[in-house]
């Protein structure tokens, strides 16, 4: 990789000049740098691929500088040089972030070999930042429905600006997910996108976990320490289930989100951050707010933008295209499903919704032994009884409506009498099987279901027929 923007920061100038003279002689654009200081300028304004940082400098140590530009610059490959070095000194480098770590005089080849290899790092990560950015399959939102259609244009509309967004809905139904897309989407794609779990974090820790702290604010505290809001400053934080944050932490989350300022724990410097705020939640915030569990104000802050994602039960259109792509991860071989084995998972509540759906997925997928899957296996793998009550293809009996029912009724309810016989007769002809009915009296099999659900009738398929 040649033709690249390389940074010399050192203070003695025939280490500038060789390194320079080096690094031309591949083509590269050299910029220098006396100190640190005057380095980190140059950052600020030129496109840098490569630094290469003296440990001792004046002003700001080549340490310090070291992580304050992995701090800012996480993609640029910095390479230590010293003519003091330890072997202590070369692991707190490489601790530090350091790609390696070169001793003064410097040598020719190894200046080569370190540059080319920095380089080819520095490019496998920024092609791996943009297939992070690429769709992938599993992180799709997926689904046919009218409900995740709606979601799905919700979310282009409101990824294209910075207003916060509160994402409700039961446990399951793609809250993160709906968050990533929202940043993936956004014009901070290229920034961290940083999650918090309130509910899994004590609210003793939450603060120090959201705003960091200062070395020596509490005991164990060796060391200084970022906290999320910085960590996720340029991109977006994600804050799950933040209905379970507590009423102390809600108010600095408030402070920090209305000012967009943060302190450290233990700290008195205030620090400006730049974050996009996507909150979501199980619970009802409004009316947390309303008995006092939850801040009003910033349930106010949070809902700049709504967005409630639907329970599995209320996008029944979506469990097939669910239920096939997650067999598609799952399972090396094309596994076939009957119809009456998709109509009892179609009629199931899925309490755990897509996460349930997932589960039982793989599950079907490592349980599965060749052949097609039937009701009982789906039944089975649920540990549910497959539904009762409606006519079997087994019996071989159907009794039509009587007379009463059909003349003794207005037009509208003498019609679905019938048609409900209808489909009943043709389902027992038929064998059960959804696809041949639907065949056989000339609808498609999506429209056969909806009046099976419209008129109560729960159909079992003769064991061992297609």
């Amino acid at each position: 990789m040649t033709g690249v923007n390389v940074l010399i920061i050192d203070d003695e100038p025939g280490i500038r000049r060789t390194l320079a003279s080096i690094l031309e002689d591949e083509h590269h654009r050299v910029f220098t740098a006396e100190d640190a200081i005057a380095g980190i300028e140059i950052l600020k304004k030129e496109k840098i691929s490569l630094v290469f940082l003296d440990v001792l400098l004046p002003r700001l140590g080549g340490l310090e500088a070291l992580e304050q530009i992995r701090r800012d610059y996480a993609q640029l490959e910095v390479v230590m040089i010293s003519g003091h070095a330890n072997v202590d000194m070369a692991v707190r480098a490489v601790k530090l972030g350091a790609f390696d770590f070169l001793e003064k005089p410097v040598s020719l080849d190894k200046v080569l070999t370190v540059s080319r290899n920095a380089l080819t790092i520095k490019k496998l990560k920024e092609e791996n930042t943009v297939l992070k950015k690429t769709k992938n399959p599993q992180d799709e939102i997926l689904g046919v429905s009218p409900e995740i259609e709606k979601i799905r244009a919700l979310i282009v509309q409101a990824a294209a600006s910075d207003a916060r967004i509160l994402i409700t809905g039961e446990n399951g139904t793609g809250k993160e997910l709906a968050a990533r897309a929202i940043h993936r989407l956004s014009g901070r794609a290229d920034k961290p996108f940083v999650e918090v779990n309130c509910a899994a974090i004590p609210d003793t820790l939450i603060e120090t976990e959201l705003f960091g702290h200062e070395k020596g604010s509490f005991t164990d505290a060796y060391s200084s320490r970022k906290g999320r809001f910085e960590t996720a400053s340029g991109g977006t934080l994600f804050l799950d289930e933040i209905g379970d944050m507590s009423l102390a932490a809600q108010a600095k989350v408030l402070r920090a989100i209305q000012e967009q300022k943060i302190e450290r724990v233990g700290g008195e410097k205030t620090i400006e951050v730049d974050v996009r705020i996507l909150a979501a939640t199980n619970q009802d915030l409004e009316a947390a707010s309303a008995a006092g569990r939850f801040r009003q104000d910033l349930y106010f802050r949070l809902n700049v933008i709504p967005m409630k994602l639907p329970p599995l039960r209320e996008r029944k259109a979506d469990i097939s295209v669910l239920l096939f792509n997650f067999l598609e991860q799952f399972s090396k071989e094309k596994i076939v499903i009957d119809e009456p084995a998709i109509a009892l998972l179609n009629s199931y509540p899925w309490p755990g919704n897509i996460r349930e759906l997932r589960n039982f997925s793989e599950r079907l997928a490592i349980m599965h032994s060749g052949g097609t899957v039937n009701e009982k296996t789906v039944a089975d793998l649920l540990k549910i009884k497959p539904a009762a009550g409606g006519p079997s293809a087994d019996s071989g009996t159907l009794q039509p409506p009587s007379w009463n029912a059909l003349l003794g009724n207005n037009m509208s309810d003498a019609r679905e009498n019938f048609e409900k016989y209808y489909l009943e007769f043709h389902l027992l002809k038929n064998n059960g099987i959804i696809s041949r009915t639907a065949e056989a009296i000339g609808i498609y099999p999506s429209n056969l279901h909806a009046k099976l659900r419209k008129y109560g009738i729960k159909f079992t398929a003769c064991s061992g027929k297609e």
